[in-house]
Formats: C-alpha cells, structure tokens, sequence
C-alpha cells in the first residue's frame, strides 16, 4: 500500500491531532462553491484606507505621514484591561478574565504591497518592528502570550488590503500554543532535545516536503498539514523567540518569507490569501530550551484561485481532512521556483 494513494492518517507532532489523508479524493469533480479572484489592483496610496499615512481612522485619530513601519494600538482590540474584574465561574460554567492589547504593525506605506512584492530590506524593516513589538510585550509580567499574526485576504476575513499584521498579547497561554508547549516539554523531557529540532533534521533528511531552505531557515510542508498548501518555517539554529535572532537570521527570514509567499502567488497566478503566525515561547519570565520558534502559513486555496479548502461536515465533527498529500503540495510549491 502506498501513502500517496492510499487513505490514512498521520498525527500531528506539535499539538497530538491528528489528520485523515484521502489521495483518491484530489481528482473528484468540484461542483461546489466558486470563488472570485481578489485580482484588484490596488493604488499606492488609498484617501479611503484608515491605515495610510495622514488618513483619519475611525476613532478620528489621524495617522502620522509614516514612511515604513507604523505601529499603534488596535482600534478595535479583542482585549482589554480586565484587572479588578471579577469574572464568575462554576464547575459547569467556567471562565476566567482575560487582560492584554493588541497592536497593528502596518509593514511600509505603501498600500498596493505585500509581503511578496515587497523588497526584501523593506521586509527586514517590518520583522524588526514585529521584534519590538514583541519585546515589549515580553517582559510586561501581567502577558503570558505574545501572538504575531497577519491576515492577508479577503477570503481570509481581512477587514484592510494595506499590508498589515497583528500583535495580540493575552493574559494567559491561547489554546494552539499550550498545545505545542504540552508536546514539546514531553519531548525534551524524554529526549533531552528540542521535538521541533529532531523533527527538522527528520524533514532535511527525507527531503520530500521540503519547500524552500535557506542560510538560516527552511519552509516545510509539514507531514501532518490540514490547509492543502500549508507550510512551517523553522529556524536552521535552535532559538525560541523574536529577540534572539541575530542581523543575519532576520535577512534570511525576510527571504524566506518573500520566497513562500511568491510561490503561492505563482501557484496560483493571483495575490494568494492567507493566515500566518509566528509561535515564539511563551512570556512567562522562564527559560524554554524546549521551544523552537516557528511559523505557520495557512493558504485556503484547494485547487485554484476560485476553489477553497471548506472545513465542514467531518472535518468540525470527527477530525480534520485533506486529499492533496503534503509530499505532493511541497512538490507543486517547489516547481513554481
């Protein structure tokens, strides 16, 4: 039997899921939902966008004429300051507060780019701001969390096209994370090494859903992916939060991250949506030799630009799904190259 062509499942290392893999199932006729390429052309400069440089937001604050990066608290923030709040619980009915912020790191003003149109010195300039950000955050004793994401997309609910992320800094460890940290601890404990270290080494070795490697980091597709052309990108040396990298390893991450992004859009032939995030240790004032950093890249588009990746039906009740295998995903992602 093989796997390429075979239905089985493979367990996600990171978080215990696990995943059903039906290859039989790429090459059905698609009657379902058609969706409309985010094709539009957008100016450099939008009057109408509240995130371009001099434009009014909706809080009536008027942004500075930035060039480059510009950061500023959210709006329209998930989290507030919950201190001095009591929040009732019952064994049946439990919650807890939930106390922290969230920022918005606009990467350049310019509204018509993107992480993969962007140049790389300019991408550099964006992850240094995402690196302050975090370090701020990091060593604030009342945030547990420091969550760096972007949504990038309309498909993928971006409410904005300026080129944008999010720092959302919570009071306690999110669900995903807690998970990873539950499996890399268990890891470390029995090994003694780091789970996403030896989990590196396994993927250069084998070599089949390797994407994209560079001086300092590699984009795998990992072997338990969901999203059809999931990827993870993993640092070449062993460090586990933002404020470690070195000069060097933020020039690579900058082409890494312009490398997999362009392959999606040449996959594709269209601005690919997607969700990425970045998982640095948690900020809790302790060491985590455990933890690598990484991040994650969720693309939803299944076989073109009008054709996503729906989780519904087994995927929410039972487990998740997919039909394209990652070997096969990682080679279609390495021919755009």
């Amino acid at each position: 039997m093989s796997m390429q062509s075979h239905s089985h499942s493979r367990r996600n290392l990171l978080t215990g899921d696990w995943v059903l893999v039906s290859p039989h199932r790429a090459e059905r006729p698609w009657q379902g939902q058609i969706e409309k390429a985010d094709v539009n052309k957008e100016p450099a400069y939008d009057p109408a966008c509240y995130l371009c440089p001099g434009n009014r937001r909706a809080n009536d604050v008027t942004n500075p004429g930035y060039s480059g990066p510009f950061a500023f608290d959210n709006d329209f923030s998930a989290l507030s300051d919950m201190s001095g709040i009591e929040v009732p619980a019952t064994a049946l009915f439990d919650a807890r507060s939930e106390s922290g912020r969230c920022r918005v790191v606009c990467y350049t003003e310019r509204h018509d780019l993107r992480l993969s149109t962007m140049v790389p010195e300019d991408i550099e300039s964006a992850i240094r701001a995402l690196c302050d950000e975090y370090s701020a955050f990091d060593v604030d004793r009342s945030i547990g969390y420091v969550q760096v994401f972007e949504n990038r997309g309309q498909m993928m609910g971006c409410s904005n096209p300026h080129p944008h992320a999010q720092v959302w800094a919570t009071e306690h460890l999110p669900v995903e994370p807690a998970k990873e940290l539950k499996s890399q601890l268990a890891w470390w404990r029995e090994s003694g090494a780091p789970l996403l270290a030896d989990y590196r080494q396994a993927e250069i070795d084998d070599g089949s859903r390797v994407v994209y490697a560079n001086a300092h980091f590699i984009a795998v597709v990992p072997y338990w992916a969901v999203w059809p052309f999931e990827t993870m990108i993993l640092p070449q040396r062993n460090f586990a939060s933002f404020d470690e990298m070195s000069n060097f390893e933020i020039t690579s991450l900058a082409d890494m991250l312009k490398s997999v992004l362009s392959m999606y859009d040449q996959l594709f032939d269209v601005p690919a949506p997607y969700s990425m995030g970045f998982h640095p240790r948690p900020s809790d004032g302790t060491a985590h030799p455990e933890w690598i950093f990484h991040a994650h890249i969720y693309p939803p588009l299944l076989r073109s630009a009008s054709v996503r990746k729906h989780l519904v039906g087994f995927e929410m009740l039972a487990m998740p799904q997919r039909d394209l295998t990652p070997e096969v995903a990682a080679e279609r992602l390495r021919s755009t190259r």
